[in-house]
């Protein structure tokens, strides 16, 4: 009896099927999933501790498969152990129904009418998967973020990620590897599948397996250099992983494992067979091979295979109550004198509202890249009850959101803070959440060009458009991808802050750094998808968010000088009420100035996009940041550099009324 022949038996009948449902779907692969088919054997039929129909159980064992693609050999192993994926039946089915994976279905890979996506997809049914990998470089991210949770919840999980050595030319996957040793997460098992090609030719020497395994050691981790296809040599260093995970004294634990691209076949070896499926003849020669091999190896299933039981534990009872109102949490944390004062920026409003939301939910965690004392979450960071939960993430804005991902997976609300710029490195990582359905809570400050001395580098411009975008389609869940919020003032912030917490989704939260005068007080409700009537009139609606319904206020006196009776509206959230908008639109003739301090496709797209589609007649005029900005003394110097101060605002609402 032998565990290696046993292994071996199992990696070449999940090899051999992940030939055929590649080769069915024409696309897939399978020579990518050929390298993994031990390390999967080992993991899923031995060392990981799991319900096969209750995958998504809190204290299982997690596998981020972060080379995405590979996936074929998963869902071959998901067939044969019948691990439950969720089927819904139509699209009023939210919950579906858990059903074992059958080979049938793992032959629907990449079929329209399929769960069985080329890539894996927890919001299309698949629970024993955490998020939408493919996008290379940010499963250790995740599953970074997936041990945070299970940390808070005081679960012993193991986490388990598989990368590939071409991916790991990524730097987000050594911003996780910084953040692990940063914050001690054992838990994670790194995996490095060094199968020595790429799509298009080799890996660089810079991540062959010797260098990989120099970096990992360089960082701190104990590097288990292993045959990826030995399988006494890859259950040993899972267990020594496994034991080094609460021992005190241990160093985190890695493997680099060396493994064959296309392993079993030599036809699939070597460099041209990436993203390639074998059908027909070719197909036939590798099962042949496969066949082979597993006759040349003495591979017989003469071992039965044991998983560990389930860990007993399970998360406890988590605190969740109601957010107090603004001004109570001002006055609990000593700042009545915000409270007299009316005047305060938004972004030390949210940190305000951070911290109540802190208060009132046991699962809120804050993440921040090195910018807390510029986004406000500091005041969460300095709190004595919640510091626990301040994550560090220092300047790794990709690894920040792709972690916050996973504490989202794992239970958790992880509020992100960075200014919104430098959000920007990280859209694809938001992205790749948006696929997952799991929801982020994003809040990027000195949003617009308001900001003042510090310059363009520092400006949150194009932002708007880009989030914006996601608004226009709905998630698996049926919600706006995101919502776009631009508070005005800090009731606002705190409202929407709130709002943001409760709402299933995903939002993204702009903050300004100028401070602004309350618009607002306790009788004023926020909600996602909302807006606010600030001043009644006929002539002119302006819509305006942010800073500039500031600018729209401020402009009011001199439009009534000129007998102009303008209407201004905060339109705080986007996606926004369209018939409310229009209605109001038509009360002014079809006039609509729009004011923003970003560039344009944003708020003020949004606007026309609306008033547009109801088939009426509007006149739209648009007013955004059409130029670069600069540095300069302060928000008044900045907006009127770009086109955007009061009397450049006057002056275009009386040119729309041609006076």
């Amino acid at each position: 009896m032998s565990f290696d022949s046993t292994i071996h038996d199992k990696a070449i009948q999940l090899t051999k099927l992940t030939y055929e449902i590649t080769g069915a779907a024409g696309s897939g692969h399978p020579s990518s999933g050929a390298s993994l088919a031990h390390l999967v054997s080992v993991l899923l039929y031995q060392q990981m501790r799991f319900e096969p129909m209750n995958p998504g159980h809190p204290a299982s064992d997690r596998l981020v498969l972060s080379e995405g693609h590979a996936v074929p050999v998963l869902y071959a192993a998901m067939a044969d152990l019948g691990i439950a994926y969720r089927r819904f039946d139509g699209p009023d089915d939210a919950e579906g129904t858990l059903k074992p994976m059958t080979h049938e279905l793992a032959r629907t890979l990449r079929a329209i009418d399929s769960p069985v996506d080329g890539h894996p997809n927890p919001a299309l049914g698949f629970p024993f998967f955490d998020a939408a990998t493919g996008s290379l470089g940010q499963g250790l991210s995740v599953a970074a973020g997936l041990a945070l949770a299970a940390r808070m919840d005081g679960l012993g999980k193991r986490i388990y990620c598989l990368i590939g050595d071409g991916e790991s030319r990524e730097g987000q996957v050594w911003e996780a590897v910084d953040f692990l040793i940063d914050h001690g997460l054992k838990a994670v098992c790194p995996v490095f599948n060094a199968n020595r090609f790429a799509q298009s030719e080799a890996v660089s020497v810079q991540q062959s397996a010797d260098v990989l395994v120099a970096k990992l050691e360089a960082a701190g981790f104990d590097v288990r250099d292993v045959d990826g296809h030995a399988p006494e040599a890859v259950a040993g260093a899972f267990s020594a992983h496994a034991q080094a995970q609460h021992n005190p004294d241990a160093a985190p634990v890695a493997l680099v494992a060396r493994t064959v691209k296309g392993w079993g076949a030599q036809s699939q070896h070597g460099n041209g067979h990436h993203g390639t499926a074998p059908t027909g003849e070719a197909l036939e020669a590798a099962l042949a091979e496969l066949d082979a091999k597993h006759k040349q190896l003495g591979a017989t299933a003469d071992v039965k295979l044991q998983r560990d039981l389930l860990p007993p534990e399970k998360p406890g009872p988590v605190k969740r109550e109601q957010m107090p109102a603004f001004d109570e949490a001002c006055r609990s944390f000593g700042q009545e004198e915000v409270l007299a004062k009316g005047v305060l920026a938004t972004r030390k409003a949210y940190g305000i509202s951070l911290r109540a939301l802190g208060h009132a939910r046991g699962d809120v965690a804050a993440l921040d890249a090195d910018v807390s004392g510029s986004t406000g979450s500091a005041s969460f960071k300095k709190d004595p009850e919640l510091t626990g939960r301040f994550i560090e993430c220092r300047i790794a804005e990709q690894n920040m959101v792709s972690a916050a991902l996973g504490m989202a997976a794992g239970g958790k609300l992880p509020v992100v803070s960075t200014f919104g710029k430098f959000l920007t490195r990280a859209y694809d990582q938001v992205e790749m959440a948006v696929l997952s359905g799991q929801p982020l809570r994003l809040v990027g400050s000195h949003a617009g060009c308001t900001l003042g001395p510090d310059g363009p580098s520092q400006m949150a411009l194009p932002d708007v458009a880009w989030f914006r975008s996601f608004g226009t389609m709905r998630d698996h869940r049926g919600h706006p991808g995101f919502y776009v919020c631009t508070p005005a003032d800090a009731w606002a912030t705190h409202g929407l802050v709130a709002a943001m917490a409760d709402h299933p989704g995903s939002v993204y939260l702009r903050t300004m750094r100028p401070e602004t005068e309350f618009l607002y007080g306790p009788g004023t409700t926020f909600t996602l998808g909302g807006h606010e009537v600030l001043n009644q009139g006929r002539d002119l609606l302006i819509v305006a968010q942010g800073y500039m319904v500031h600018q729209a206020n401020a402009a009011l006196e001199a439009l009534d000088a000129q007998g102009v009776d303008a209407t201004i509206v905060d339109l705080y959230s986007l996606p926004f009420d369209e018939e409310a908008l229009a209605d109001l639109a038509n009360d002014h003739d079809g006039r609509v100035l729009t004011l923003e301090d970003n560039y344009g496709g944003g708020m003020g797209s949004a606007v026309a996009d609306a008033l547009a589609a109801t088939g009426d007649g509007f006149t739209v005029k648009q007013m955004h940041v059409e130029r670069l900005p600069k540095s300069g003394a302060d928000a008044d110097d900045i907006l009127a550099y770009v086109g955007l101060s009061v009397d450049d605002v006057v002056r275009e609402a009386l040119g729309m009324l041609e006076l």
